[in-house]
């Protein structure tokens, strides 16, 4: 029995994954996202890698099938001789040319930030109950869920920029009138007012519905019911959620900043010496180029690797937010545990002879 001043501790709560099964601190969430980073960085990285080299290609293909068609083209549009303007026939051509490849740009732009979006909650899904992860599975995972998270990217974002989007098409042809003296004056004040009131509610919209892929993920729900079940989760914990994945986001771009400095002081090491020489007439052109080329490429590699942890880390911690709120209001650690409890364990019933330990239950997907 416990006595009064004694050193008794309660019982640890099980931690068969990143974080204990209950209910989670703000450094238990942030915890648990970079140990999920860690233990599940191949799957991560490579499926933002997949997801950014596809964009690439299709939005690169694009272009180049674009400037083929219409090369003729530029040299009537820009290689004008003084005094000479470009046929409006030219400049339309262009711009219907290009007009595919800037679809094609915001719709892969779209499926990617889902792509990613779906990408977290199934890591968190298998690392809270300490399973690791591969590419493939993690890639039709995601894949799957696609549509489903998809629909509360675009609508998430259509319902929280409604109210800005209402401000600008109502108050911007207002200000255009007032630029040349025959619209309204007052027209600059309404906007810049109407963003400071739209902007808390845009926010607090955003917030509401930031649990919808991952309610889309690991429930199975369509766009429609997964932004219900966010709003059920984030009420009466509003400011809780909004600051937490706030100070994820933080995280992620500080932590990204960390990680491109040391690849901008190599850069930076490797062409100040040909920078500094350029003014010199004994300079070597060639030393110049190669010193500008390892900057580049320098910045970019480490570019990449900020990127990559700036992408993959919110969703995480955003996935973490949706457990810990579902263990404070449903109980799902229960859930969790029972799943991680081999069920010779969890019987009393003697056995009559030894059988062979039965598989683990699959984690609880609800």
């Amino acid at each position: 029995m416990p006595q009064w001043g004694g050193g008794w501790v309660p019982p640890s709560a099980p931690k068969p994954g990143v974080i204990p099964l209950q209910p989670l601190s703000v450094g238990d969430i942030l915890g648990g996202a970079f140990s999920a980073f860690r233990r599940n960085w191949k799957a991560l990285v490579g499926v933002i890698l997949a997801v950014q080299g596809i964009a690439i290609l299709l939005v690169t293909l694009a272009v180049g099938i674009a400037v083929a068609v219409v090369f003729d083209r530029f040299s009537a549009v820009f290689d004008l001789g003084p005094g000479e303007t470009a046929a409006d026939e030219d400049v339309m051509a262009l711009l219907l040319a290009f007009v595919p490849a800037a679809v094609l740009l915001m719709v892969t732009l779209a499926v990617g930030a889902a792509m990613i979006s779906a990408l977290g909650p199934a890591v968190i899904q298998e690392a809270v109950v300490g399973r690791t992860t591969t590419f493939g599975a993690m890639w039709r995972r995601c894949w799957s869920r696609l549509p489903a998270v998809l629909g509360t990217v675009l609508l998430a974002g259509l319902i929280a920029g409604g109210p800005m989007l209402l401000v600008y098409a109502v108050c911007l042809p207002l200000v255009i009138m007032s630029a040349d003296g025959s619209g309204p004056p007052a027209a600059l004040i309404v906007l810049i007012l109407g963003v400071l009131v739209c902007v808390p509610v845009s926010v607090w919209l955003a917030t509401r519905f930031s649990l919808a892929p991952a309610v889309a993920v690991c429930e199975g729900l369509g766009t429609v019911a997964a932004l219900r079940r966010s709003a059920q989760l984030v009420k009466d914990d509003w400011w809780r959620v909004f600051g937490i994945s706030t100070l994820g986001y933080f995280v992620a771009m500080a932590v990204g900043y960390v990680i491109q400095m040391p690849f901008t002081f190599v850069g930076m090491a490797a062409f100040l010496p040909s920078m500094l020489e350029a003014g010199d007439a004994s300079a070597d052109p060639e030393m110049v180029i190669a010193g500008l080329g390892v900057y580049v490429i320098c910045i970019l590699i480490g570019g990449l690797a900020s990127g990559l942890f700036q992408f993959g880390f919110p969703p995480l911690v955003l996935a973490l937010l949706y457990v810990d709120l579902r263990i404070r209001k449903e109980n799902l650690a229960e859930s969790l545990i029972a799943a991680t409890t081999p069920t010779d364990a969890r019987t009393d019933a003697p056995t009559a002879a030894p059988t062979p330990p039965p598989a683990a239950p699959a984690p609880d997907q609800s």
